[in-house]
């Protein structure tokens, strides 16, 4: 299929593919569907060649696996891997396509606006940046359940003014659910805050506080890798995290991916996006299923699918063919 018709065909659908992000990887993912589909071990294969260690080996004995500059490349690979086995299956092509946070950069191989090759580089190198920028205990990350938006900016705003060190919301995930990241003192306090004031917050297990300013310094030195990286606009159009926009130039590309590093993830707005758009259905394109399950909650999404194990690809094929008119 040529970039046109693949465009063409994309924009006639009612779907959406969304890549996960740090956090959905587990032990063994994708073990079942590499004994059905060649495919799978041989992306995993291809991307092991270009960053020069075994991401199958990893990813099925964990052995590193909670490592960022190892997580990230294992990511993007299982996601990839499912989107080349969804695509030989006979899929639709999707309307759009987002990726929270790590995920971005799936969706930009899948739509062909960077190679495997190069994005699984460009993530271990991500991923080493963003641990290098913080030693190793000082950053936290939380998430803060009950709030709006706004309460949850005022109370990182409060904390940050006291002096306890730098934090700011990271992810806006759903209505009612913020990540915010920073200086563990920090993030420490706002949960104690968020406690006070009837809210919810629970300590997140990562050893990095993603999209903060305490990631800066890593965006300044990815932007490097960055321009050294041949990239095109895509030809499925991508949601950008930063502004759930969609890039209309590759410089504007680049700056998004590079101020995605330290400004917040912009979830719920890109899934406002979708909908606002007409996508009715979703499919989770990686590992696990949080994404979809955010999803199912929004008023004018149909369906949400999780592509991460036969059955479950099976099923979200055949019904999202089914909903799309492709098949009775």
């Amino acid at each position: 299929m040529s970039a046109k018709q693949l465009e063409q065909a994309a924009l006639a659908t009612k779907t959406a593919f969304l890549f996960p992000g740090q956090g959905s990887q587990k032990i063994g993912m994708l073990a079942d569907l590499a004994e059905q589909f060649s495919g799978v071990k041989a992306t995993f294969a291809e991307a092991s060649e270009a960053v020069g260690f075994d991401l199958w080996h990893i990813a099925q004995s964990g052995e590193g696996l909670n490592q960022t500059e190892f997580t990230q490349p294992v990511l993007l690979t299982a996601s990839i891997a499912l989107w080349r086995i969804w695509l030989e299956l006979g899929g639709i092509m999707p309307k759009y396509l987002a990726g929270h946070s790590l995920g971005e950069y799936s969706a930009l191989v899948a739509a062909g606006a960077m190679s495997l090759g190069d994005a699984v580089k460009l993530v271990n190198l991500r991923g080493k940046l963003m641990q290098d920028a913080v030693p190793q205990g000082t950053g936290a990350m939380a998430a803060i359940l009950g709030f709006d938006d706004e309460k949850v900016i005022e109370l990182c705003a409060q904390v940050s003014a006291s002096g306890q060190g730098s934090v700011e919301a990271a992810n806006f995930n759903a209505q009612g659910q913020v990540v915010i990241a920073g200086a563990k003192d920090a993030v420490d306090a706002v949960i104690a805050l968020a406690k006070e004031n009837s809210g919810k917050a629970i300590a997140l297990p990562v050893s990095v506080p993603s999209h903060c300013s305490l990631m800066k310094p890593a965006a300044e030195q990815f932007a490097e890798a960055l321009e050294q990286t041949a990239i095109e606009l895509p030809r499925i159009p991508v949601i950008q995290n930063v502004n759930a926009e969609i890039a209309t130039d590759v410089a504007q590309l680049r700056q998004a991916l590079t101020a995605q590093l330290y400004q917040s993830v912009q979830w719920s707005k890109t899934m406002q996006f979708i909908q606002d758009q007409g996508v009715q259905y979703v499919a989770e394109c990686g590992p696990g299923n949080v994404l979809a399950n955010m999803a199912k909650r929004l008023p004018n999404i149909e369906k949400a699918f999780p592509l991460d194990s036969t059955g479950r690809l099976e099923d979200a094929l055949n019904a999202i063919l089914m909903a799309e008119g492709k098949i009775a």
